[in-house]
């Protein structure tokens, strides 16, 4: 395993939440702080339902991984937006299938940097980078990057439960189609965020993080809008659904018990 930094920060700010830890919290993982939790709990009054949301999202990547790597022979994969590592990551999941397969972490949390490095420390064909997302240059023009993804062949681009972070101003489709233009033909993109039909929900989840989280934060979108980021793109069926009905293993997992939002999202093919 190899990791190389960006001009990131690497000092972990232990007093604003960070969607990562978060995210992480609902997981029932341990690295997380208490601005989290508390942040997670006010959360939790408003839109009960985003444990199980976050665990099914969890799912969804673990499947779709699985999947591109069974049925499509993809062995190489960057995923935007990692957060921090948990069981079953998508470095475990396709070496699974063939260890030979190249994983690529891209996160901004610097703690994220922190736990890959340990988890990664004897894997030659995955590495961590601390980088923007946004900054598609700078990811694909790393050395980390260069020295694991051939670009002449097909690629998984993972954007899974990350584009709710990205605000409009820093246009979330430009960045789709941006990473799609680097990409072989036979790739995928697999996307997924947080979407919700109620007004009062988008708006009530959309400013609470907005403020909780200093300004790292996008916006809940409408279901319709996401659509639109994979204008151009073959989307691959059962097409974009709440994310827990993207090709279950079974009718196992946990139910939302409440509708107000969900992770909505499916993947896309470059033809």
């Amino acid at each position: 395993m190899s990791q190389e930094t960006q001009p990131q920060s690497s000092t972990v700010d232990v007093s604003v939440p960070s969607v990562a830890r978060m995210y992480d919290y609902y997981l029932g993982g341990k690295d997380n702080y208490a601005v989290d939790r508390e942040a997670c709990e006010e959360l939790n009054k408003v839109v009960p339902s985003t444990q199980v949301l976050a665990i099914n999202n969890r799912r969804f990547l673990q499947r779709v991984v699985r999947w591109l790597a069974r049925e499509h022979g993809i062995r190489q994969f960057i995923d935007h937006g990692s957060g921090l590592p948990t069981q079953d990551n998508v470095h475990q999941v396709a070496q699974e299938i063939d260890p030979q397969s190249r994983v690529v972490y891209v996160d901004n949390d610097p703690i994220v940097l922190a736990h890959g490095r340990a988890l990664l420390e004897e894997n030659d064909n995955t590495a961590v980078i601390q980088a923007d997302m946004r900054d598609t240059d700078d990811i694909f023009g790393s050395s980390e990057v260069q020295r694991l993804i051939d670009f002449d062949k097909p690629v998984a681009a993972l954007f899974v439960s990350v584009l709710h972070c990205i605000s409009d101003a820093d246009d979330p489709a430009g960045l789709i189609k941006r990473v799609a233009d680097r990409l072989a033909p036979g790739s995928f993109l697999v996307v997924c965020q947080l979407v919700s039909e109620d007004a009062a929900t988008r708006d009530f989840v959309t400013e609470f993080m907005r403020v909780s989280t200093e300004g790292r934060w996008g916006r809940v979108r409408q279901a319709h809008e996401l659509a639109s980021f994979l204008d151009g793109l073959e989307i691959v069926e059962p097409g974009l659904v709440e994310v827990s009905t993207w090709r279950p293993d079974a009718d196992l997992g946990p139910k939302q018990a409440t509708k107000e939002w969900i992770e909505f999202g499916g993947v896309a093919r470059k033809s």
